[in-house]
């Protein structure tokens, strides 16, 4: 893995506010690196696991099954909005300017 990579991507997810979620195609995008949303997502799971990867999403605002029921425990702690179980992205996207 392209190491600079992987800290930015991590860098940027610590970042993210309380409440707030971002897709892994609008971290690729943002970081815009010529990494797309698969390896964002790559990412997170081999070593996003001391950030808040809860707040990083698919695009729909879901999450991977096995982390879901994790996931909803802390949208509900952080008061994250959430529509049918997954993150409402319409009130809950961060848009990396607070």
């Amino acid at each position: 893995m392209d190491r600079e990579f992987v800290e930015r991507v991590l860098d940027l997810v610590e970042r993210i506010p309380l409440g707030r979620a971002v897709s892994y195609g609008a971290i690729a995008e943002h970081l815009a690196a010529g990494y797309g949303p698969r390896y964002v997502g790559r990412v997170m799971a081999m070593e996003g696991h001391a950030v808040p990867w809860w707040r990083v999403v698919r695009a729909d605002g879901a999450m991977a099954p096995p982390l879901m029921p994790e996931a909803q425990v802390h949208w509900l702690e952080e008061s994250t909005p959430v529509r049918n179980g997954r993150v409402d992205m319409k009130n809950a996207a961060w848009d990396f300017a607070d």
